[in-house]
């Protein structure tokens, strides 16, 4: 089994994509480096090893003995490469670091030391991210297990939680709207204005501003524009101006920041 110092940990990273890349490098960081990294694609398995220093393998099989495997792969991929890592690893502890996938993914690939460390970030190869400014969220079969994924997820940034599987997958409910949806209306954005002409970078100093606002303000209190004021002129002028799909989610979302404001105004 995983031995208790955190920092001595053989670790393997099965996956290679951009939170394999990520988390491989933030590891790094802290003085834990992964011993190998695994990718079906011989090129992903080699770059990622390449960078973070270490072993590289297309055949889960092939991978050297560790502590802890860490398994950040799609979520559609995981079942099946959950029951091959289970079946090399048996003594180790093995985690998926996925929002929406159950912590029973392992149970049910027949692992016995599993649990969940779960990044709450957006993540690209190409961009260095910060892990000490963002959310690691565990969950293990055991107290042992989540104490140690506790401990490791500390090592990497102060806001580390225990987290279930029913509570992780409302985590990445919201932050599908936080940003997923968000970058949508970004992308929404861009296309009305490169239709008449406009740079997109005109809205970057507001979408700053905006997400500035919420480290002091509670989103409600952030919320700004004519369906906050109920402003229906403007509204209806704007609504006007668009076609689908925009027309369609300028309706929804509009409704919805008007009924909130109703709500807060009779609250």
């Amino acid at each position: 089994m995983w031995d208790n110092s955190v920092e001595n940990s053989r670790i393997v990273i099965v996956g290679a994509g951009n939170l394999a890349t990520c988390l491989g490098k933030a590891l790094c960081k802290v003085g834990i480096r992964p011993l190998a990294v695994w990718s079906r694609s011989e090129e992903s398995a080699v770059a990622l090893s390449s960078l973070l220093q270490c072993s590289a393998a297309t055949d889960i099989g092939s991978l050297p003995d560790a502590d802890l495997v860490v398994t950040a792969v799609a979520d559609d991929a995981l079942p099946q490469v959950a029951r091959l890592v289970a079946a090399r690893y048996p003594d180790a502890l093995v985690v998926h670091t996925a929002g929406s996938v159950p912590m029973n993914v392992w149970a049910e690939a027949g692992a016995r030391h599993y649990g969940v460390f779960y990044p709450m970030q957006t993540f690209s190869k190409a961009k260095e991210v910060d892990f000490s400014r963002l959310g690691i969220f565990v969950e293990g079969c055991s107290d042992d297990h989540c104490d140690r994924l506790m401990r490791l997820a500390s090592l990497l940034t102060p806001m580390a939680y225990r987290a279930t599987s029913e509570q992780r997958a409302y985590l990445h409910i919201a932050a599908v709207f936080a940003c997923n949806f968000a970058n949508a209306m970004y992308g929404m954005a861009a296309e009305l204005l490169q239709g008449n002409g406009l740079p997109f970078e005109v809205m970057l100093p507001l979408i700053d501003e905006t997400a500035a606002k919420l480290h002091t303000l509670s989103p409600d209190e952030a919320q700004t524009g004519p369906a906050r004021r109920g402003d229906a002129t403007i509204m209806n002028r704007q609504r006007a101006m668009l076609s689908e799909p925009h027309s369609e989610v300028y309706d929804i979302v509009s409704r919805y920041i008007r009924q909130k404001a109703m709500n807060i105004k009779k609250d």
